[in-house]
This record gives structure tokens, C-alpha cells and sequence, in this order.
């Protein structure tokens, strides 16, 4: 039996959440090349990172910020540059990239999470980004899903995304994910971004281990040319504003959540 319906309008189809994808110049092709995924409310937060010994400085700081506190408000995405092996600079252009948009979103910086995507060992280009966050929230709306998705992608021939509807009781649940990779997939998830996002209500713990098994079965199986990447990210947010009963433990309910999630 079905369980869900695939609906339109990938990462903003739950309630709650506003999308953006702009060009900032930080790509030479002049492609969109910054994404923001908000949503309005505190939303918890989850994350699955690459595994390999080298890290892109988003990852690390994403991977601190999920250990001090697993909630977030918004995640902001950059194209064209990693930001990996760019040392204590690369650190500090991610400082200023989640300060810049806690002040244009008017939020704390510890709720933004961020990814990069790009040419590995070249800084993210700070001055286009400056000049970007403030135009890339003013085009936030609740239909901009599908300019998130553009703006992640680097190689990738064709955009990536979904969204699902299901009932929980009497209630809708919604989910909504975008993602990029195109070659360098391997086991463990290589050079890959994902952000998904969710109506439920749902308790931290449970949604990250969902997450992590939800990744295991699907982008950790794939293979294509035995790379693996820096910058290797899975964001998933829940903010409950479908208004359903929490999800707190295993469950009917937690098992049809984790099968959306995976799906």
C-alpha cells in the first residue's frame, strides 16, 4: 500500500519554509551559485558529513554547531569555490558567511548551518558573498524550491529534488529534499550535498538517527569512480509546523517518517 504522494515544490513544500537560489558572481559561468534554505520556526536539526580525514571548513562547522545544539533556522550554500584545504582563512570566510546571514535574517548565528560545493583548496569569494546574502534573502519565498535546487549544483547536468505528502492521523506531514553530485559518487557519499526539509514534529535524537540510517541505505551505497570528497554534507531540518502529535520514540509513526525519509 502507498503510504505517501510525490507533490511538487521540492524543500518548500512543508509548512514553514522559504527558499532562495541568486546569482552572486561566485561562479565564472554566471549560473546560480547561492542557495538559502529558512525556515520561520526554531527547526531541529540533523546532519550526516563525509568521513574522510580531510574536511571542507563548512563541515567542521556545521559538525560543532550540531553537537552544541541540534536546531537550526536556516542553511546557506555556496557553488564555485570548497573552501577546502583553504587552512585558518577558509575558517574565518565560514565565520563571516553565518554571520552575514544571521544579520540579514535577523536570527542567532548559531542557527545557520552552511555547505560549499566547488574546486577544492580556493577560498569562497567573500566580496561576491557579501554583496549576495542580503539579495539572496530579499528573493526567500515559499515557491523558490526549485532555485535553491539550481543553485547547489556545479557539474551535475540536471537539477535534483522531491517532496512528499502523507497522513499522520488526521493531519499532513510534509517532506522536501534537494541535492547535488554528479561523478566522484562512492560509498560514503562523495562529492555530494543534500538538504531536506519537514513538517513534523519529531524529537532530536530519533530524527538524527533516521537520518543517519536513512543516508546508509541510499547515497552510502552508491558508487561510480572511487573518489571520495571533502565537503560531503546531509542536512535535515524539522520544524513541526504540521502540528502532529510528537514523534518521540520507534513507532508506527517514526517508521513511516524514516520510510519518507529514505524514500
Amino acid at each position: 500500500m502507498v503510504q505517501w504522494q510525490e507533490i511538487s515544490g521540492a524543500v518548500t513544500a512543508p509548512r514553514g519554509y522559504q527558499a532562495a537560489g541568486i546569482v552572486a558572481g561566485l561562479k565564472p559561468s554566471g549560473a546560480k551559485d547561492l542557495a538559502l534554505i529558512y525556515s520561520e520556526v526554531d527547526a531541529i536539526a540533523a546532519g550526516v558529513f563525509t568521513q574522510t580525514q580531510v574536511r571542507a571548513a563548512c563541515v567542521d562547522y556545521c559538525r560543532q554547531q550540531l553537537q552544541r545544539k541540534a536546531s537550526a533556522r536556516a542553511i546557506l550554500c555556496n557553488a564555485g569555490q570548497a573552501n577546502a584545504a583553504t587552512g585558518e582563512g577558509g575558517w574565518e570566510d565560514v565565520r563571516e558567511s553565518a554571520q552575514l546571514l544571521s544579520q540579514s535574517l535577523g536570527i542567532p548565528g548559531d542557527a545557520v548551518l552552511l555547505a560549499s560545493t566547488g574546486v577544492i583548496g580556493q577560498r569562497i569569494k567573500m566580496e561576491a558573498l557579501r554583496q549576495g546574502v542580503p539579495k539572496l534573502v530579499a528573493e526567500l519565498s515559499e515557491t523558490g524550491g526549485d532555485e535553491a535546487a539550481a543553485a547547489i549544483i556545479t557539474t551535475d547536468l540536471v537539477t535534483k529534488s522531491i517532496a512528499l505528502e502523507a497522513q499522520f492521523g488526521d493531519r499532513t506531514v510534509r517532506m522536501g529534499g534537494i541535492c547535488k553530485g554528479s561523478g566522484m559518487i562512492h560509498p560514503n557519499m562523495a562529492t555530494m550535498l543534500g538538504f531536506i526539509t519537514c513538517d513534523a514534529v519529531v524529537s532530536s535524537q530519533l530524527w538524527q538517527e533516521m537520518l543517519s540510517r536513512a543516508v546508509d541505505k541510499s547515497f552510502n551505497q552508491i558508487t561510480v569512480d572511487g573518489d571520495t570528497s571533502t565537503n560531503d554534507t546531509v542536512i535535515a531540518l524539522a520544524n513541526g509546523q504540521s502540528r502532529t502529535p510528537a514523534i518521540l520514540r520507534d513507532g508506527p509513526e517514526a517508521q513511516k517518517l524514516e520510510a519518507m525519509l529514505t524514500a
